[in-house]
């Protein structure tokens, strides 16, 4: 078996409707990294309903200009909470920006924030606040005990407003109907 096919970087996980954790209920996750050393994602539908742009822009200390676009801050994740990531699309580029695919880059520095204040940055872009990390292994074994499902990544999908409706598009885009999915792995 072909260990490096077997990652799944770049794709989104689906949480099952039987996750049992509230923090990863109906969540869409990106996943940044996944290899032997474990896996780094950030939640992209689960928008912070007591966080706008403006305010995490208050917090930091810049003023937007009346150019500034307002994006949507997520929750990323319960890993620390305090740290923020911004997923975009790969037309921007500075230093400390990662290309995660051909189509998402991420970066986590104040100067994204910046110039996004300023009426620049990337085309499209989401706030992420956390993110979501699993030890060597443990991904791969809450994928086996039926926790998560897995498809393409997709831009439109990434960027697209919504919660739990993501959740459903995400599910739609690899043919499946919440309600068809069964609790017990291997059984329809």
């Amino acid at each position: 078996m072909d260990t490096k096919n077997s990652y799944l970087e770049g794709q989104v996980l689906i949480a099952m409707p039987t996750m049992q954790d509230p923090r990863f209920e109906k969540s869409v996750i990106y996943l940044c990294s996944h290899s032997a050393d474990g896996a780094m994602g950030l939640i992209v539908n689960k928008p912070l309903t007591n966080m706008s742009f403006p305010e995490l822009l208050e917090q930091i200390g810049i003023t937007p200009s009346d150019h500034s676009r307002n994006i949507r801050v997520q929750f990323g994740g319960p890993v620390e909470t305090e740290r923020g990531f911004v997923m975009h699309s790969a037309d921007y580029r500075h230093e400390g920006t990662v290309a995660l695919s051909e189509d998402l880059s991420l970066t986590a520095t104040v100067d994204i924030l910046k110039d996004i204040a300023e009426g620049g940055g990337p085309r499209q872009a989401l706030i992420a606040l956390g993110y979501a990390g699993w030890a060597p292994g443990q991904l791969e074994a809450e994928i086996q005990a039926n926790g998560w499902l897995h498809a393409p990544a997709v831009p439109s999908l990434i960027f697209s407003d919504g919660g739990e409706e993501k959740w459903h598009q995400a599910l739609a885009s690899i043919g499946i109907d919440p309600l068809t999915i069964s609790a017990d792995a291997g059984h329809a």
